[in-house]
């Protein structure tokens, strides 16, 4: 770990109460996580921080408080399910509660502390999470929760939500699909769950044109993505500079997981992570939060974040470009020409 810079690691053991066998968002995916973290040493060369619950007006910021309300009573209740998707157990309203403060207390570490890199090891994840409903997988969205934070308690004006999540971020996208102060990209698979995040949803109103959204098809690898990423995502980071980068960090899109059909690589992960991480460094004073979607290969998802937080902590320097002598599959340059002709009316692209 020689030249490596240290990062904020997130993680408290109650993350692993809310759970149900089978289901694919379980406990596994996190222990899976946490044990190569501590294999590789990585939990002792970083600083690791244990979170406190979100408070409810915290999360009011996103949800109205009659749904919070609602998923205290669910759980108290002894209620199973919030949708076909979506599992309680009588622990998860507290743990939803924390996987929340998790995001604020990896927010508060980059901005009162010098390292100035977080990883949030959360759950349940949030990105599909709408202001009064829960969706797959999600119950309260982390993210958004933190993105909402870090304006009113730290007045940022300029934020981005890069959510690589093989699922569209839903909830986070209606979130602020009319606020101009968060700039939400989204790199999905299209056709997939949730169906929503065409490339001409673009935001509404003084939101018009903060939110780009990429749906891609299945089949897309390393290659593909490093394309979308130095053609298409960090030119508009460029443009926008933003004073925080928040990621929604979902390593679904991985060749091997069992809810998509994606093909990335590890390395593909590390490419986008270094990428991202240089253009935080440029503009955000290298202010980069992760937060932990979803991802249900265990095992391939644990080494991943290997990769990731090997690229987080490598000194960055200016990204060199590649992708002008690679070319996309047929099906996703088709795919891009729609997003250049819809996004070059709000961007230099």
């Amino acid at each position: 770990m020689l030249n490596m810079k240290k990062i904020n690691i997130v993680y408290h053991p109650d993350y692993l109460l809310h759970s149900k066998k089978q289901h694919p968002e379980r406990k596994d995916r996190l222990e899976h996580i946490i044990s190569a973290l501590e294999i590789n040493g990585l939990m002792n060369f970083n600083e690791v921080i244990e979170p406190a619950p979100a408070e409810v007006e915290d999360v009011a910021l996103v949800h109205d408080l009659s749904y919070i309300q609602s998923i205290d009573e669910a759980c108290r209740s002894g209620r199973r399910f919030l949708d076909m998707d979506t599992y309680i157990v009588p622990e998860s309203y507290r743990v939803a509660l924390l996987s929340a403060g998790g995001a604020l207390t990896g927010l508060r570490s980059i901005m009162d502390n010098t390292t100035n890199k977080t990883f949030v090891f959360n759950r349940p994840p949030g990105h599909h999470a709408e202001k009064n409903r829960a969706m797959g997988f999600c119950i309260f969205n982390n993210v958004a929760v933190a993105a909402r934070a870090a304006k009113r308690d730290y007045g940022i004006n300029r934020i981005a939500i890069v959510d690589w999540d093989v699922h569209h971020g839903n909830g986070t996208f209606h979130t602020f699909e009319d606020d101009p102060e968060v700039l939400f990209i989204s790199t999905h698979q299209s056709p997939a769950y949730p169906g929503t995040g065409q490339v001409d949803d673009v935001g509404r109103g003084e939101g018009e044109g903060y939110s780009i959204n990429i749906p891609l098809p299945a089949g897309c690898d390393d290659t593909d993505y490093s394309i979308i990423f130095e053609q298409v995502i960090i030119p508009v980071l460029n443009q926008y500079k933003p004073e925080l980068l928040i990621i929604s960090a979902g390593q679904d899109a991985y060749r091997h997981d069992p809810l998509a059909g994606m093909s990335l690589t590890e390395q593909g992960y590390y490419n986008m992570a270094e990428m991202l991480a240089s253009t935080a460094e440029k503009w955000s004073q290298g202010r980069m939060l992760l937060c932990l979607e979803g991802g249900y290969n265990f095992q391939g998802q644990a080494e991943i974040i290997i990769q990731i937080l090997n690229a987080l902590g490598k000194q960055h320097s200016e990204i060199e470009e590649n992708s002008k002598n690679l070319k996309p599959a047929s099906r996703v340059q088709r795919r891009l020409e729609e997003v250049f002709k819809t996004q070059k009316k709000y961007w230099d692209l």
